[in-house]
Formats: structure tokens, C-alpha cells, sequence
């Protein structure tokens, strides 16, 4: 069984930061690039108008993040889609510090560990920015969110927001710190959970 670091902010003290610093030549450690947010958000897609889709999703974003999820209103109207300006079309929790890093121990050492048939996160997952975006059709990856009491299952995206500001700096952060990024792996999303077979996608 592989040992991990006691968090996560042990992992990029003591095992990114030595690697940053090789392969970036950098011996200041404000140089190196770090995680500063992380950004966790569920769509409603055809369940917009679903009050207990609604329920559930801030019920499992809360579960999964520490902290209730701010609602995301439409803009505007779009009559093709039924969606009225003001209407709630998402969900959204900002993490930082210890609830960040507890989020992306778990996200690194249980989530993605449970996915059937894993083959790594594209390298075009991390923008030219440097942040890494994960999206998942359910939730299920996470043993935090409990299907058998959701009535209506929520898809999440998880985009990891860097200070690389560049997108090789992003990719040497991501490497260092263990994500199993992959040039070879398909999509942008991660697989089906081991307890669920079905193919994954974006969330709506």
C-alpha cells in the first residue's frame, strides 16, 4: 500500500517543492508556483427547475467542501433553454487554505483512486494559465456524497487555481505534486466511480 504524506501541505513541502526547485532552478520559494484556490461547482442542467435536485446538490457540495455552496444565478434569459434571468443554474463553493488542501488530499488519494478503468488526466486538462479542471458526471467518486440518499444525482467540475500564470509551470506543479496527468488518457473528465459502470462527462 502506497504511503502518502499526512496532508497535502506536507506533500508540497516536502515532496514538490525539492522537485519544483530542480526542474524549475529556482532556490527562492515564493518563485515556485503553488495552489491558490480551488473551485468546486455543480451545474442543474435540465433540472434547473428541480427544487429537490437543488436540495440535494447543495446538500453533497456541502458534505464535499466544508462549506455551503453560493448559488449562480443566469444573466440572462435564454427562452430556448427555460432559463429566466436571476434563475439559479449552478452552485459554486471557493476553497482556500485548510479546507482547500483537505479537498485536494482527498480528491488525490481517495477520489480518483475509486474511478473504474482510470487512465490518467489529459495534459490539456491545465489551461495556459496553469489550472487544472477535473469535471465528474456524479459525484459518487467521493465517499462523502451517499447516492442511495440522493434522489437525483449531481455532476461537479474541480478546477485548481495556480499562480503559474504560465501553462509549463502549471504542468511542473501538477507532476511534482503526484496528479496523474497523462498524454495518452482521453478526455477531460474522470472515469465512472468502481460502484457505477456507466461513461462520464461534463457536468450540464
Amino acid at each position: 500500500m502506497t504511503k502518502h504524506p499526512h496532508s497535502f501541505r506536507e506533500l508540497y513541502q516536502s515532496v514538490a517543492v525539492p522537485r519544483l526547485q530542480d526542474e524549475l532552478k529556482r532556490s527562492n520559494l515564493h518563485a515556485l508556483p503553488r495552489i491558490r484556490a480551488v473551485v468546486v461547482a455543480a451545474g442543474t442542467g435540465k433540472h434547473q427547475a428541480e427544487g429537490k435536485f437543488l436540495e440535494d446538490a447543495t446538500q453533497g457540495l456541502t458534505l464535499l467542501t466544508g462549506q455551503k455552496p453560493a448559488p449562480r444565478p443566469a444573466r440572462k434569459s435564454i427562452a430556448g433553454f427555460k432559463v429566466r434571468a436571476g434563475q439559479t443554474v449552478g452552485l459554486l463553493a471557493t476553497l482556500r487554505g485548510r479546507r482547500m488542501e483537505d479537498f485536494l488530499a482527498r480528491l488525490l488519494w481517495v477520489a480518483l483512486p475509486r474511478v473504474r478503468d482510470f487512465r490518467g488526466i489529459p495534459l490539456r486538462a491545465v489551461d495556459a494559465q496553469g489550472n487544472l479542471t477535473i469535471g465528474f458526471r456524479d459525484a459518487s467518486a467521493f465517499p462523502e456524497v451517499d447516492l442511495a440518499k440522493i434522489e437525483t444525482p449531481f455532476g461537479l467540475q474541480v478546477t485548481i487555481v495556480t499562480d503559474a500564470r504560465h501553462r509549463d509551470k502549471g504542468l511542473a506543479l501538477f507532476h511534482a505534486l503526484g496528479f496523474p496527468l497523462s498524454e495518452t488518457a482521453g478526455s477531460g473528465e474522470a472515469p465512472t466511480p468502481k460502484a457505477r459502470r456507466r461513461p462520464l462527462s461534463s457536468p450540464a
